[in-house]
Parts: C-alpha cells; structure tokens; sequence
C-alpha cells in the first residue's frame, strides 16, 4: 500500500497540465494577432518600416532594427508605459514635453516613457519612434 505523499506524487506525476498552461491559449492569439489595444496600431506602423523586428520579450513588445532594441510597449491591455531609447539631443528635447518623463530605471542610457491610452498619443509616439528608430539603424553593431 503506498502512502498519501506517494499517491500525490504519481498523481501529479501523470497529470498532462504544464505550467502557464491556463492563459496560453488567450496570449498565443493576442501575439499571433500583433496585440490588443494601443500596441496593435503601433505594431502595424511599425512593422511596415525597414529592418524592424517586433518580438514579444518579458510582457513586452520589443522592437528591433537589428540586434539594437529601441522600444518596448506592454503587451497587456491594462498597461499603457512605451518606453523609447533616443539620442541624448532627443532625450533632452522630448523631456521638454509634459507628456514625456525620463524611464524609471535607464534614463541615463537615453529611455524615456509615454503613456500611450489612445489615437492621440499614438501620433505622439510615432513621432519619437522614428527618431528612435533612425537613431538605432544608424548606431554601428558591436562586436563582442
């Protein structure tokens, strides 16, 4: 006769759930979808420029021109923080801007956020995002 422990472990041993198993379904589509809310839109713009890779990293879309990332945008519908990396030149002229703060953490580094809630922050973030994104495509690769 094998024991209560022995019983759970084959138990939970034979069970076919995976961890993550229970919302997988929902955020498979939502990615193969290019997002919901805000992110949808930006996905679309900026998935039409040249050499951007967007790619779904840690909750958040990152997008690429190469192996530089230059901008990051939740993927969850409730948050709304776009984090873009520009110039020093740009990060200084988009402070300048009430809607525009330096990033909590990477301000040093060139990153600011925006909240992005609607169409007409939209405009606004697609703005810094192609000073972002031509700053990233002119930046040299490093060699590691």
């Amino acid at each position: 006769m094998q024991s209560r422990d022995c019983q759970w472990q084959n138990a939970a041993f034979m069970s076919p759930r995976f961890r993550g198993m229970g919302r997988g379904r929902r955020t498979r589509r939502t990615l193969s979808r290019g997002g919901t809310g805000p992110a949808q839109p930006l996905n679309d713009a900026l998935g039409r420029w040249p050499g951007v890779k967007i790619t779904p990293m840690f909750g958040r879309w990152g997008y690429f021109v190469g192996a530089r990332l230059f901008a990051c945008f939740p993927q969850r519908v409730k948050q709304h923080d776009l984090w873009i990396r520009l110039s020093d030149q740009d990060q200084a002229r988009a402070l300048r801007d009430a809607r525009i703060r330096p990033h909590r953490r990477f301000a040093r580094r060139g990153w600011v956020e925006l909240e992005v809630t609607g169409p007409p922050e939209i405009g606004l973030a697609l703005r810094w995002l192609r000073r972002a994104w031509a700053a990233a495509a002119e930046e040299p690769e490093e060699t590691t």
